[in-house]
């Protein structure tokens, strides 16, 4: 689909977009540049729920690079598509860390840009990976975060077609065969619970990175990690909210990625401290990546410590006051 330059001017292309403007304000500390980059009403779903304002995005912003001020970030990945010839939609991975340490960790925000202005993201970040390389108390961690809960798109009922219509609207029909196979593999390995199938879709040698910056490999890896997710929730199910795609040799290839939605009772085992019974609300986003039409890598992201506020939140546990964590 032909997109017109508005979409991104002034720069080259929405790769191109998406990565400056990102250094702009989370690198370079520009964090006034929202004001210019993000619609006033633009909305961001979030690990701790939904905010409606620009303010919002900017208040949060600042906390977070003040609480991080040694850490930088760069992009791993930028999955973009077209939406309409004057918007896109990016998802972009941001492998970020310590200059001077192996200590890092990886965000993924889908931002949907129209005529280049911001107006709705979705944005997941691995805090896990940062919490156990300082060993904190995971659960400590949990109480002193506030899960707020979400609105609008996100409490919607899933697309019916989000081969055709996501939540960030219609898309084009482009490498139907390729989202076609990562949409089946979604409802027959991880809801279905066919984990024999894994092996259909993915290459002998697969690549898996996850939260607390677990690297997992080969189709027996692969199941036990979906299986460790889903042991705590296991009648849960996963909703697929938006899909996107982009070929590009920059980033080996084609790319898919996926925004999906988690929903599941808290009644299996108790990973997350004691069972409530009650359903959890899970934000996350996978990028895949194909070689030779099957699936070579999948990077899955969710925020295990929002995830751990939430039902903490639900037991009513007491909360507790922490400095800067992350």
């Amino acid at each position: 689909m032909p997109l017109d330059p508005v979409a991104y001017q002034p720069y080259a292309d929405p790769d191109d977009f998406i990565r400056e403007v990102t250094d702009l304000i989370w690198v370079d500390r520009s964090i006034s540049f929202i004001r210019d980059n993000y619609e006033p009403d633009s909305i961001v779903h979030g690990a701790y729920g939904t905010s409606t304002t620009r303010d919002e995005v900017i208040e949060g912003t600042l906390m977070r690079i003040s609480a991080t001020p040694d850490r930088t970030g760069q992009a791993e990945d930028v999955i973009w598509e077209a939406r309409g010839d004057d918007a896109f939609l990016s998802s972009h991975l941001v492998l970020s860390g310590h200059l001077q340490s192996s200590e890092y960790s990886r965000t993924i925000a889908n931002c949907l840009y129209r005529r280049g202005r911001m107006v709705e993201e979705w944005v997941v970040r691995d805090t896990l990976a940062g919490a156990l390389v300082l060993q904190s108390d995971l659960d400590e961690l949990a109480r002193a975060q506030a899960f707020r809960g979400y609105t609008g798109t996100w409490t919607e009922p899933a697309p019916a077609d989000p081969i055709t219509v996501g939540d960030s609207g219609p898309r084009p029909d482009e490498y139907r065969a390729e989202v076609e196979r990562v949409v089946e593999m979604i409802e027959t390995v991880w809801n279905d619970r066919d984990l024999q199938k894994v092996e259909k879709f993915f290459h002998r040698d697969l690549v898996l990175l996850t939260v607390g910056n677990r690297l997992v490999i080969r189709p027996e890896g692969y199941r036990r990690a979906l299986l460790r997710f889903l042991e705590s929730f296991p009648a849960g199910r996963f909703e697929i909210r938006d899909i996107q795609t982009n070929y590009d040799v920059r980033y080996a290839g084609l790319r898919v990625a996926v925004t999906w939605k988690f929903v599941g009772d808290y009644n299996g085992v108790a990973n997350y401290g004691p069972l409530t019974g009650r359903p959890v609300d899970v934000l996350g986003i996978s990028q895949f990546t194909f070689h030779q039409g099957a699936l070579v890598k999948e990077v899955r992201l969710w925020d295990d410590i929002a995830l751990r506020a939430q039902i903490a939140g639900m037991r009513g546990d007491e909360p507790v006051v922490l400095g800067n964590i992350y």
